[in-house]
């Protein structure tokens, strides 16, 4: 995971380097990843002088929650890239004839739907997260390659964003306005996202439980990025993949959530509908490529 993660920290930081007087925050930037790479050398340190358990979860539940910032980190680099979202929604028009993620949440209006869609959003960090924790606690020898498979694929996936700067309808529909939405006129933004980053409001019942949990997550990272493919679809899909040799049981119970989270990147219009098919896509390629890496750089 560390070496991963070092990799990525370099490879960003010559783009920082090289959009140095473009960038908002280069220096910011640059001083979150020489604290990454202190902190992670630390706690690695840490392991290697009391090599337990406790010390091993803990090195990696670091690199799973740094995951956290890396997120939003690829809104610095992508606004500067062309927006891509004309593109995308003109082709889920000619492809469905409408748009998907405006249909969905007009025509799934209860309450109770609205929940177990947004229940389905939410449960994602559990799913990603809870397959490492099921086999630190089940398989631990192979929880070192688990975890690093999980954390190469993020890391892919935000490789993407980085150079594929789509926000998605939430974003994208109330920058152009519902009227162009529902005419099918897809036009550019230009740098608009570079200065509106507002979360707009998410459809639903306002009112839910879960519907406010994920309205409070993004409040907290959320920004015009990562929608294409749907990192949601691709990383639960990837992980159900990794759950499958540890238990066939936690894999089945795991498949509804699967099922929900699935059909409420849509509904909750965080993505278009061919994100979703190329998360599945994305899937079959990025585990590949991850399990190789994973591999490679696993210790003698």
């Amino acid at each position: 995971m560390e070496k991963v993660g070092f990799l990525y920290a370099a490879l960003t930081t010559i783009l920082i380097a090289v959009m140095w007087n473009t960038l908002r925050h280069p220096v910011e930037m640059l001083g979150w990843r020489v604290g990454y790479v202190a902190i992670t050398l630390a706690v690695a340190r840490i392991y290697q002088r009391c090599p337990y358990r406790f010390a091993l979860l803990l090195r990696i539940a670091l690199q799973l929650a740094m995951l956290i910032y890396w997120y939003p980190d690829t809104y610095e680099f992508n606004q500067f890239f062309l927006n891509l979202d004309p593109w995308f929604a003109a082709t889920e028009q000619q492809l469905f004839g409408g748009q998907p993620s405006v249909e969905f949440c007009k025509a799934w209006t209860s309450p109770v739907v609205s929940e177990l869609f947004y229940l389905g959003y939410y449960i994602y960090y559990y799913l990603v997260f809870g397959v490492v924790v099921a086999c630190f606690l089940m398989k631990f020898e192979k929880v070192q390659y688990v975890s690093a498979v999980v954390v190469t694929s993020f890391f892919i996936y935000y490789l993407i964003y980085i150079f594929v700067p789509v926000a998605g309808p939430q974003f994208y529909f109330p920058a152009i306005g519902m009227d162009n939405v529902l005419a099918g006129h897809f036009v550019p933004v230009g740098d608009y996202f570079t200065h509106e980053v507002g979360l707009p409001t998410l459809p639903g019942y306002e009112d839910g439980w879960f519907y406010q949990l994920v309205e409070s997550a993004h409040k907290t990272g959320e920004c015009p990025t990562a929608a294409f493919p749907s990192s949601h679809v691709g990383l639960s899909t990837i992980v159900l993949f990794l759950a499958w040799p540890l238990s066939r049981k936690l894999t089945c119970w795991m498949l509804p959530f699967y099922v929900l989270l699935c059909a409420s990147t849509v509904y909750i219009q965080a993505h278009y509908l061919i994100d979703v098919f190329a998360g599945w896509v994305s899937a079959l390629l990025i585990y590949w490529l991850s399990v190789k890496i994973s591999c490679c750089l696993q210790p003698d």
